[in-house]
């Protein structure tokens, strides 16, 4: 996580913002297919409850898409409704619904260098990166130097296996991207993200200069919105892959947000952001502003 799949100072209050709607309507479909099939089996809720030894009000939850069904609720649901024919699918829409918030602990179980394999398959299959950042500079953009001292933070945070060498070198690997294949990168990044300090000045200044390579690649649009910009629209950090697909990491966990209605709320935000931010000689100028800042320190 971090810029794409890190810790960072300013985020996503879980507590203020309930899951996406993209999980809640997926667990509604769920429940529905779920009670359709406990009325074809001409079973009560109650009675339901009462053949899987589960408390009297568990059915009615996952119908009503308040709670997500386990694998062996599934296949209790489905034994004592005789259709266990229906089992492999269901189970594949749950496993579904838990892609779509996935707690951290879960994701860095193993360390970071899965993470980041698993990003590169993805970013893989999208022709139109759209990347949005408040706080740090993303993570496909990252030196190595600065990588290592974001992901470091992520591993003593999470307190997850610590396998920073190997997880950076993936980082590093995403990066061929950038230079082969029709893929296109849109990044708008906050002034702050200038400003915030990664490991020490050294680590800034080689990160910074960084930037301004990218800037001259043909296939990489870089955009930086000035600390002085007016308030528009609610924002986190979000990357969107084409329009099938929006990343948004909070604190605790990764939201995979897939609903339509959303994606098109995030595109909003994305094309507000793109008209206050500043590109081209403007962005270098910003970048080595700061630059010649940190060379004073």
């Amino acid at each position: 996580m971090g810029s794409g799949d890190s810790a960072r100072a300013v985020r996503l209050d879980v507590a203020r913002y309930p899951l996406s709607s993209s999980v809640v309507q997926a667990r509604e479909v769920l429940g529905h297919r779920l009670r359709d099939l406990r009325k074809d089996a001409r079973l009560t809720g109650r009675g339901l409850a009462a053949l899987a030894g589960w408390h009297s009000s568990k059915v009615s939850k996952i119908e009503y898409g308040k709670q997500t069904p386990t694998e062996d609720d599934i296949r209790a649901w489905c034994h004592h409704c005789q259709a266990p024919d229906q089992v492999p699918d269901l189970i594949a829409t749950v496993r579904n619904i838990e892609s779509m918030y996935t707690e951290w602990r879960r994701v860095l179980r193993v360390g970071t260098k899965k993470r980041q394999e698993a990003s590169i398959s993805l970013e893989a299959q999208t022709e139109l990166f759209r990347w949005y950042e408040p706080v740090l500079v993303p993570g496909i953009l990252h030196t190595a130097e600065y990588a290592t001292a974001v992901m470091a933070q992520v591993i003593a945070f999470y307190r997850v296996p610590d396998d920073l060498t190997d997880g950076v070198a993936a980082r590093m690997q995403r990066q061929h991207i950038l230079y082969k294949g029709n893929h296109r990168f849109h990044f708008i990044i906050a002034q702050q993200a200038l400003l915030t300090t990664v490991g020490d000045t050294q680590v800034m200044l080689g990160q910074l200069d960084r930037l301004l390579t990218f800037l001259s690649l043909p296939r990489i649009r870089l955009g930086i919105i000035p600390v002085t910009a007016t308030y528009q629209v609610p924002t986190n950090q979000f990357i969107m892959f084409d329009e099938r697909l929006v990343h948004v990491e909070t604190i605790s966990a990764e939201l995979a947000i897939t609903q339509p209605r959303e994606i098109a709320l995030y595109a909003k935000t994305f094309h507000q952001l793109s008209k206050q931010a500043v590109y081209g000689q403007a962005a270098k100028d910003m970048i080595n502003a700061r630059l010649a800042t940190l060379r004073q320190t």
